[in-house]
């Protein structure tokens, strides 16, 4: 444990330990040069003699650093000093968004989707660089006394970019997705599964999956589909359910691509809660099947940890008190272990005959199948052996399933139930027959004998299928030509905002879907209008203290350039004494404003005092004046020591003083004049005719 009070490489004071985790310590600390409080990460005293766990912590700081965003906490800097490797990061006053959802037990859908969309810039943001979070999960995810939505611990993030195709299977089982389960290739799409099972909690108040052991949390990603939110939360909005079913596809190709098209069907979710605009691709293959063995479960039981540590992984002390800030375990080792099973695709190959074997009887049931459904039709079977087909003398307790499409849900429902069967609608999606609303198809089909309780699933038509149009190009018109030109062409039309400093305000920028695609007729496009040159209110840093003023810069949606610093009389040290964009005014957003910072008084200047007794008074003064001080002639004596003009002594004589000063010196008058012998008393130039001397002297003849 680092001692309190110990300074980091020469600059950042450690104040106290607030949290701990698996490889490091995090401390509270204090950057003594720019004056403001930071969360330092230290590495842990038993890991600092292995190189691969330094060069994990390396690879952590600096994956990390280079992210500037936002909705990220911010590395600052990186080092070692004295053995201990550290890593300096933003220190965020606030709580975890899994703590967050365990005080309000689930959030709105309002609340959801914000929190959703500021996650997931920050995601977008680190995607951009090339770096794979790997370990989205609410306790990874900080909100701040301002409500700021900040991103954390990019402790085992690996750039895509690498040489090396990263096989690790980290992060919390609870949020893992099915490849990093399973050890296989993790790319952007796995952090977005991640984020859907973030959503699901946030909504429900709990994770999709659980178990008494991780072993078994990571086979029911790999196996089992989520129940949809519904079901848990009744009024939960369509469109904001399908984003999440979307997101935690177990294939990684039927998710969303990017954070980007995850948040624009966030932000339409909020205008448009209950629309059908959340496509999800059907299923194209099983590239994405996983078929377990022995040996691979054995992989996986091998490679997670039972004691299951990650549930656990925060301190849920109250972080505005300054405890629990990432106080976590990172179970990185654990993975690490698991990681090595083995690729997806891999089969064992004594399954092979297994396979055949299973092929053969499935083929033979198909053609039994096909007999009996040839026979019932032809009533072969209508009573045969004294056994009829209708559920009065069925004696092993199934029923028929009635045909229940072109039904409203509510009434497929009743006549489910009147069979002791259940319902689930599975998805909404157009229909060539049945109008919005009603069943267009069920599983299992109408006829069919199941047991009681059975859930029919069935599809919702979300309206017939319309015939498809262009999407005119309405970019560059204005908001109301655009709209009524898109409404002319039969598309329904609502208005999104951004600025942008090339389209003048007021005009069409783009539209969702693009110009020139084609769209069902009826369907709603998007238009995005400029707001014009996001002006902003440059805010008056002056007087503040460094650390605030750069924060404020940043809220106010400007960015900091250089900060500078000098000497002031009238400035409190370590306080803003400019800036570079006059306060007050408007300037566009992401302008760079840089500042000064006062130093303090400027420390006052020692000049060295030089001797000049013995030489002329004009050496001493020319000496005072280029050194910037002043001289003062505090009497003037005889001496026959020094000639007329000398300095005699000086005061101060020797030492030093300050720029500024005045050094007092004696002038010699030359030697003393010798008295007259005549007996007279005269001055110094006697008049024989008894006129007046210089001296005030008369004398006589």
């Amino acid at each position: 444990m680092v001692k309190d009070g110990i300074v980091l490489g020469k600059r950042y004071a450690v104040l106290s330990k607030i949290g701990a985790g698996g490889m490091a310590d995090v401390y509270k600390g204090r950057d003594q040069m720019l004056n403001r409080y930071v969360a330092i990460k230290v590495l842990k005293k038993q890991y600092k003699e292995d190189e691969n766990f330094v060069r994990k912590f390396r690879s952590e700081a600096q994956a990390a650093a280079g992210l500037m965003h936002p909705n990220i906490v911010n590395v600052y800097d990186v080092g070692e000093d004295r053995g201990l490797n550290y890593m300096v990061m933003e220190l965020v006053e606030g709580i975890t968004l899994k703590e967050y959802i365990e005080r309000k037990g689930r959030l709105s859908h309002k609340e959801t989707i914000s929190i959703a969309i500021q996650m997931c810039s920050g995601i977008g943001a680190a995607h951009a660089s090339g770096i794979i979070h790997r370990d989205i999960k609410p306790q990874n995810i900080i909100i701040s006394k301002d409500g700021k939505v900040k991103v954390t611990d990019f402790g085992i993030a690996k750039a895509v970019t690498s040489n090396t195709v990263s096989t690790n299977a980290m992060g919390s089982v609870h949020y893992t997705s099915p490849e990093q389960a399973r050890g296989g290739f993790s790319d952007q799409r796995s952090d977005i599964y991640s984020i859907g099972i973030t959503l699901f909690e946030m909504v429900t108040g709990q994770v999709p999956f659980d178990g008494e052991t991780t072993v078994e949390v990571a086979m029911k990603h790999l196996q089992q589909e989520i129940t949809p939110p519904s079901e848990l939360v009744p009024d939960i909005p369509y469109s904001l359910e399908q984003i999440i079913l979307k997101c935690t596809q177990k294939s990684s190709e039927r998710r969303y691509t990017s954070t980007g098209d995850l948040i624009q069907d966030l932000k339409h979710s909020l205008v448009d809660p209950d629309g059908d605009f959340v496509r999800i691709a059907s299923a194209g293959g099983d590239s994405d099947t996983v078929i377990m063995t022995d040996k691979d479960l054995d992989d996986i039981r091998n490679g997670y940890d039972d004691d299951d540590e990650y549930d656990d992984e925060y301190d849920t002390t109250d972080v505005y008190s300054g405890k629990g800030y990432n106080d976590r375990e990172d179970g990185d080792d654990e993975y690490d272990d698991y990681a090595s099973g083995r690729d997806s695709d891999e089969v064992n190959p004594h399954m092979h005959k297994l396979m055949k074997i299973l092929t053969i009887v499935v083929i033979a049931i198909i053609v039994l199948i096909l007999v009996f459904t040839v026979g019932k039709a032809a009533g072969v079977f209508k009573s045969f052996g004294g056994i009829t087909t209708e559920d009065d003398a069925d004696t092993s307790g199934k029923v028929t399933v009635p045909d229940i499409r072109g039904m409203t849900e509510e009434q497929a429902k009743a006549a489910l139930k009147k069979k002791d069967l259940g319902i689930k609608p599975i998805k909404r999606t157009e229909s060539k027959k049945y109008k919005a609303g009603l069943v267009s198809k069920q599983t299992p089909e109408a006829g069919e004998k199941v047991k009681k309780n059975t859930t029919i699933e069935v599809v919702i038509s979300s309206g017939l299928v319309k015939s498809k149009k262009q999407v005119p190009d309405v970019s560059g018109m204005s908001e109301t030509e655009a709209q009524k030109e898109l409404e002319d062409a039969g598309f329904k039309v609502i208005s999104s905002f951004q600025y942008d400093d090339s389209v003048a305000s007021g005009n069409v920028i783009n539209t969702t879907p693009s110009a020139g695609t084609k769209a069902e007729k009826g369907s709603t496009v998007t238009m995005l209008v400029s707001q014009g040159t996001d002006k902003k209110t440059v805010p008056d840093v002056r007087g503040m203290a460094d650390a605030t003023a750069q924060s404020t810069i940043k809220n106010y949606g400007f960015n900091v350039g250089t900060v500078t610093y000098d000497y002031s009389d009238s400035v409190e040290k370590g306080m803003v004494i400019s800036q570079t964009v006059t306060p007050g005014g408007k300037a566009a957003a992401g302008t760079t404003i840089s500042i000064t910072v006062s130093n303090g008084p400027k420390p006052e200047e020692k000049i060295d005092i030089q001797s000049f007794v013995g030489q002329q008074e004009s050496a001493l003064k020319s000496w005072a004046s280029q050194n910037g001080l002043y001289t003062n002639v505090s009497d003037s004596q005889y001496s026959s020591s020094y000639a007329k003009g000398c300095i005699i002594s000086m005061s101060p004589s020797s030492g030093n003083i300050s720029k500024g000063g005045t050094i007092s010196y004696v002038v010699s008058l030359g030697a003393k004049p010798q008295e007259p012998t005549n007996g007279g008393t005269t001055g110094d130039n006697n008049n024989q005719n008894g006129s007046n001397t210089n001296d005030g002297t008369t004398t006589g003849q």
